[in-house]
């Protein structure tokens, strides 16, 4: 039956999308897979007609969106087994929106003859439309904007380096914009239309000629900017843990990171490679820190004791992750203020004790708070039948957009901060931006997932800070991966003998910080050219439709 054969074909290119797609993102990492991975998808949301093709391009979209996060962040069942379909449910929305207005006001395929100006038109409305539903993707309720297109990037750094312009989601609309204008002039050789086709390959040609040579270019002045070199030692555990339980004491933990630590310093004390920074993850030490609203700190004494015997060695300033609360003065003694504040942050500790704290500002939803508990009961017992663990309360979010200024080697280096999977957020990072040396800092601990992929693909999605802002960055996680990212995407990490991040150990690493980086365009204006993009290309998919759409006949 040829109505039941347009669905399933339209079904198995959209599937097969979906699949393609998935296979240019780790573990695979077969990125050029994403230069074409959407075409059979167009192509079967553009062959459909008739008044409702915007409603079937949606259900289309959904589908093949619900294929590619169903396979993206299966990693996710691991601490919730309804979390992949939950979530990866939602996430296809956005898909099905692209669905619904390729199919609809962006189907060139409806549009009639036209000629090469048009496919462009075409190709922007569509690429730009797709951006900013990324960027709306990253954005609504507090955002997951994980392994948008631009992404499958992260191997290819001469065409990656174009993310200083418009951010990842700006690759992405480039990605899109090929693809297109490469289906529809094979359309147009399949219909002896040879001038127009070539001129579209020609301008597909074009766009990746200018952005592989933007990226060579941009490398190569980067490479000459004045620096200096500054020595880090990540040091990861690779603890066991079930959810965000470790299956470790809190003594023991504080004994591993201490003797990981021990054993990498001591053959540096006295020499010119003892690190100038040390960095351990995300929630890496069990005791809490107690912090009045004036400045003054405690914390369990082991973790004092951990951090003194790992000082011997020498002088550095050490960075860690630690659950910090809201304390108050009792006699001579801190104590937890009733009612107060609990945050996950970021220990920052000079050689002296020194200490300033970053408190984290995104916060992961059903992993770190969870919206309207107070007055919605019954999502606390959805969290704790999925996870297996009762709900302990929400951290609150951090407010202070400053860096942690440190000196190192004479001179002052900043600290952009980043806990967890902040640094898969771009539009947070760039807040803390100075004039001056910086250096892009995370502590994560991905050990809730396991040895999935999920650390290989927050890997992948944070290098882009680094290239988006021009400032290099430090790593540490508890299971992978560890490493540091130069302001260019090149990364150095921390494996084990066979190649594998998912180890106990620990990494000295050093670090090209520029005197004076550079602000890039997306440091200074953010989303903003993508969200405005987004609207145009939705404005002239728009006024194409209305204006020159040809009367087609209505079928599935």
């Amino acid at each position: 039956m040829p109505f039941l054969t347009g669905i399933l074909l339209r079904l198995a290119a959209c599937v097969a999308s979906a699949i393609l797609l998935s296979l240019a993102f780790p573990p695979h990492d077969i990125g050029v897979l994403a230069w074409v991975a959407l075409m059979p998808m167009l192509a079967a949301l553009w062959s459909l007609t008739g008044r409702r093709a915007a409603w079937k391009g949606f259900g289309y979209g959904w589908i093949a969106g619900l294929c590619f996060f169903g396979l993206n962040v299966g990693w996710l069942g691991t601490v919730a087994p309804i979390a992949p379909y939950a979530l990866g449910g939602y996430l296809a929305l956005y898909f099905a929106c692209f669905g619904a207005f390729t199919s609809k006001w962006g189907n060139p395929w409806r549009f009639g003859p036209g000629n090469w100006k048009t496919d462009l038109l075409f190709a922007f409305a569509n690429a730009a439309f797709w951006a900013g539903l990324e960027w709306l993707r990253s954005w609504v309720i507090t955002g997951f904007g994980w392994n948008s297109l631009g992404v499958s990037l992260h191997k290819m750094l001469p065409l990656a380096q174009a993310a200083d312009l418009l951010g990842v989601l700006g690759l992405s609309l480039v990605m899109l914009f090929v693809q297109i204008l490469v289906l529809l002039a094979v359309r147009r050789f399949v219909r002896r239309d040879r001038k127009t086709a070539l001129a579209g390959l020609g301008s597909a040609l074009a766009t990746m000629v200018l952005l592989g040579g933007y990226g060579a270019w941009r490398m190569t002045t980067l490479e000459k900017l004045e620096s200096f070199p500054m020595k880090a030692l990540l040091v990861q555990a690779n603890l066991p843990q079930e959810g965000p339980n470790v299956l470790v004491g809190a003594e023991e933990t504080n004994m591993i990171y201490e003797n990981l630590t021990s054993d990498a310093l001591e053959p540096l004390k006295g020499t010119d490679r003892f690190p100038d920074w040390v960095i351990w993850p995300e929630s890496s030490l069990a005791g809490r820190l107690l912090n009045t609203d004036d400045g003054r700190w405690g914390m369990w004494q082991p973790n004092i004791d951990t951090i003194h015997q790992v000082r011997q060695y020498g002088d550095f300033t050490l960075l860690f992750g630690i659950t910090e609360l809201q304390a108050i003065e009792q006699g001579d003694q801190l104590v937890e203020k009733p009612k107060g504040k609990a945050w996950n942050s970021m220990a920052v500790m000079g050689p002296h004790d020194d200490l300033q704290t970053f408190r984290k500002h995104h916060l992961v939803i059903f992993g770190e708070t969870i919206p309207f508990v107070d007055t919605i009961p019954w999502l606390k017992d959805i969290y704790e039948q999925q996870s297996g663990m009762s709900y302990g309360g929400s951290f609150s979010a951090g407010e202070v957009l400053d860096p942690v200024l440190t000196p190192v080697r004479g001179q002052t280096v900043g600290v952009v901060p980043s806990i967890c999977f902040e640094d898969t957020v771009p539009r947070l990072e760039r807040k803390f931006v100075r004039p001056g040396p910086q250096v892009i800092v995370n502590v994560t601990n991905d050990g809730w997932f396991k040895e999935s992929e999920a650390a290989d693909q927050h890997f992948a999605n944070a290098m882009f800070r680094a290239i988006e802002l021009r400032r290099p960055m430090l790593r540490c996680a508890n299971t992978g991966v560890s490493g540091v990212i130069s302001m260019t995407g090149r990364t150095q990490r921390l494996t084990d003998a066979n190649g594998s991040h998912f180890t106990a150990g620990s990494l000295l690493a050093e670090v090209v910080v520029p005197k004076d980086p550079p602000t890039t365009l997306y440091a200074a204006l953010g989303d903003w050219p993508v969200i405005l993009l987004g609207l145009a290309g939705w404005g002239i998919g728009f006024r194409l439709r209305k204006g020159r759409d040809l009367p087609v006949p209505s079928q599935s």
